[in-house]
């Protein structure tokens, strides 16, 4: 990973965000952990202020599209996120889910010496088009990773607000390009 990463803030842009869970294990692979995971993403952009256009959540990474902070930059959000996320569930007695073709040790996440890779993947989204383009990529990713038939059947994405306009887990924000 390049040392000198450029990120991009202040340009009013929103920003579609990956970020990984350490080695890429299936940390978030509970319906425990996914959820939340969710409660703590509500909390962290209260405080913060920022919009939330649209997420997923995969056993072994993140995927979410968020407006520039009020307060701080879209870093310090997922600074504050993963910290809050990470330390609220390596205090649980939960056991690492199997990652295929591994053997995940120590046997429970509090054991872990790091709970999310460091770094996060930033790409600006500057139009209409970039924008529906990720919405379209994160509300696939459960299907192509075989989790379910369809995005309907994942419950922890935006997929449902923009199919259905109903709420789901956390409600969106709607943001014009």
């Amino acid at each position: 990973m390049p040392k000198q990463l450029k990120r991009y803030y202040g340009q009013g842009q929103l920003h579609f965000v990956t970020f990984s869970c350490y080695r890429r294990l299936p940390l978030l692979g509970t319906m425990h952990a996914r959820n939340l995971f969710v409660k703590e993403l509500g909390r962290v952009r209260q405080e913060y202020g920022f919009f939330l256009v649209g997420y997923v959540l995969m056993p072994n990474h993140v995927h979410l599209l968020i407006s520039e902070p009020k307060k701080g930059t879209p870093s310090t959000v997922l600074q504050m996120l993963k910290q809050r996320v990470s330390r609220k569930l390596r205090k649980t007695k939960q056991a690492v889910p199997k990652a295929q073709g591994r053997r995940a040790f120590p046997e429970f996440i509090g054991g872990l010496s790091q709970f999310w890779q460091p770094r996060f993947y930033d790409f600006n989204v500057y139009s209409h088009e970039k924008k529906k383009e990720k919405l379209e990529y994160m509300h696939a990713n459960p299907v192509q990773r075989g989790l379910v038939e369809h995005p309907k059947d994942w419950v922890w994405s935006s997929f449902s607000y923009y199919a259905r306009g109903e709420t789901g887990l956390i409600q969106m924000d709607v943001v014009n390009l």
